[in-house]
């Protein structure tokens, strides 16, 4: 006997949609305004993170359309769990876009060293400035999803590492304007290009684990497959998996091996309570049989 509970209402992503549009004209407005800044003052440093908010942009609106795209009724029949892991996709696309700008800023730093350049600090402290002040604007509004949603957390991240880009851009303002030392402007590029490949990296381990089909962060398996065992009337527990389709939707599938006597209908109740209370697990599916069914063949994965 099997016993499901339907799809989520829901998803982590879409509660903030609202968020990722206002975060995307924002960031996109100001791209331009530190492109040509960029290009006037000849600093790299300011160049890269033009190049880095012109990412948080692509990223931005991938993570938009990913949350428009996940709630869409999928027409096929064959996408079963619908488009809800197009979000993990659209995280997916922030790493590979993260990574993708870092190269770039690092190949150019190391290109430029040794080299003595110009740097207009003018411009470049005016425009770090304007450019801080609108990461942390967004920043602050991204911030209440990316606990909940990976795609969020996946932009989120572009512009925490586009913040601290913009604090490189006004420091190396400031000591190019006190020192006189150019190399400075190559040195915070390069800095900058190294935080955001390592913040990359780290996003790209959960994006690979949703992938991965890796049991959910903060939930073990062992536990979950002792609590399940714990329960009255319940004789063994196998086939039990866990994985998250995206953000805020984790899924479990088990099968319970239920006493002589023993009525499936309450250890069923039990076990999809124990699953949603317990480890918030929402969508479970729970098979019971009996000690003599052999119609049952444990698979080996």
């Amino acid at each position: 006997m099997t016993h499901s509970h339907g799809p989520p209402a829901g998803h982590a992503g879409g509660a903030h949609r609202w968020r990722l549009a206002i975060a995307l004209v924002l960031i996109g407005g100001f791209f331009v305004v530190e492109l040509v800044a960029g290009l006037l003052a000849g600093s790299l440093a300011l160049l890269s993170d033009a190049g880095h908010m012109a990412a948080d942009v692509v990223t931005l609106a991938a993570a938009l359309a990913a949350t428009l795209i996940a709630v869409r009724p999928d027409r096929s029949g064959r996408r079963t769990f619908g488009h809800y892991r197009i979000e993990v996709f659209a995280a997916l696309l922030a790493v590979l876009i993260m990574l993708g700008v870092a190269t770039a800023v690092v190949i150019a730093a190391i290109g430029r060293l040794g080299q003595q350049v110009e740097v207009d600090t003018g411009p470049m402290l005016v425009v770090g400035v304007l450019g801080l002040v609108v990461n942390l604007i967004v920043l602050v509004m991204l911030r209440g999803g990316a606990g909940e949603s990976l795609n969020v957390k996946g932009a989120y991240l572009e512009v925490m590492a586009d913040t601290i880009g913009s604090l490189g851009v006004i420091a190396a303002a400031v000591l190019i304007r006190w020192t006189g030392a150019s190399w400075i402007d190559t040195a915070v590029a390069l800095a900058v290009g190294t935080f955001i490949a390592v913040r990359a990296v780290l996003l790209a381990r959960e994006v690979l684990g949703v992938l991965g089909q890796a049991a959910p962060a903060g939930i073990d398996p062992e536990r979950v497959r002792t609590d399940l065992a714990a329960l009255d009337g319940v004789a063994d527990v196998h086939d039990l998996h866990l994985w998250t389709l995206t953000s805020g939707m984790e899924v479990a599938t088990v099968h319970l091996v239920v006493e002589p006597g023993t009525d499936p209908h309450p250890v069923l109740d039990a076990a999809q309570e124990l699953l949603s209370i317990t480890h918030g697990i929402e969508h479970a599916t729970v098979q019971t049989e009996p000690t003599d069914h052999h119609g049952c063949l444990e698979i080996g994965w």
